[in-house]
């Protein structure tokens, strides 16, 4: 009898550990599609505001989309938020964390997406695989280097690399210094 119970409470540890297993690849494939779902619908308002943005990502070696939140209050902020990064070429997604701190004044919350644009495969790589880090404020101007086109609405913030900013909830009013990561997402990837 004891030779059975114990053969009972292993039957029942394993059933529950592979329940548990189950169910957190479950919520990861839940995860992923979300945010699929919301790389595609922040590219839709992107083509929509600035429709010359679909040319430029379908021909860029890759892009990747972020939808964030953001909050500031006095002379501190913060924002998060996820995202993932496409290869045009191989079709290949890297899921992804953007991480923000600001120090400056300003006061309110805004939801946001930043959507970034490679314009060869060394920078979309060096993105994904690097992370990327930067602060203060980008440039105003917008040009590839190679032949003078500039992608409209968007701003270059490295060689090869443009990025397109839209608020899509909230209002802030802000003057800050920002450090920005954006990093894979290990739980996803």
């Amino acid at each position: 009898m004891r030779q059975t119970m114990i053969k009972s409470v292993w039957i029942i540890f394993i059933l529950l550990f592979t329940f548990a297993a189950t169910a957190a690849a479950a919520d990861k494939e839940y995860q992923k599609n979300e945010l699929r779902q919301k790389t595609i619908a922040t590219l839709n308002m992107l083509y929509e505001k600035q429709p010359g943005a679909k040319h430029a990502i379908s021909n860029a070696a890759g892009y990747a989309v972020f939808n964030n939140t953001g909050f500031k209050l006095g002379i501190l902020g913060s924002s998060h938020g996820r995202g993932m990064a496409i290869n045009n070429r191989t079709g290949k997604e890297i899921f992804m964390r953007m991480q923000e701190y600001q120090a400056g004044l300003g006061l309110g919350i805004k939801e946001y997406a930043v959507i970034f644009v490679f314009a060869n495969e060394d920078a979309w790589n060096s993105f994904v695989d690097k992370g990327w880090s930067f602060g203060a404020q980008a440039t105003a101007a917008a040009s590839d280097g190679v032949n003078g086109d500039s992608l409209e609405g968007a701003v270059q913030v490295a060689p090869g690399v443009w990025i397109y900013q839209m608020t899509t909830k909230g209002l802030a009013a802000e003057l800050a210094v920002k450090g920005t990561n954006y990093y894979k997402d290990k739980d996803l990837n």
